[in-house]
């Protein structure tokens, strides 16, 4: 295996981290941010209140992204097999 495709195997790897796990993230912080505006408008300061809107709308984001997810984690490990039976085949 050359350095060049050790680095792109890296590289797509850590594409695909970034990609898949964007929209899970920004549903996590929208959501976190909408908790902390509503806490300080009301004054409420209980600090376990933003984790469970969190962990709601992660879940529906999972319902929602979790096959397109699946289907980029699946295409990479593919390409890696592939590679990898042409490199020692």
């Amino acid at each position: 295996m050359t350095g060049e495709m050790v680095i792109s195997v890296a590289e797509r790897a850590i594409t695909v981290v970034l990609i898949t796990s964007g929209p899970l993230l920004m549903i996590a912080l929208i959501t976190g941010l909408a908790v902390s505006i509503f806490q300080a408008t009301t004054s409420i300061q209980e600090q376990t209140l933003a984790f469970v809107p969190k962990i709601v709308a992660v879940l529906v984001g999972m319902v929602f992204f979790g096959p397109w997810m699946l289907s980029q984690v699946t295409e990479y490990a593919k390409d890696i097999f592939e590679n990898l039976v042409r490199y020692i085949g």
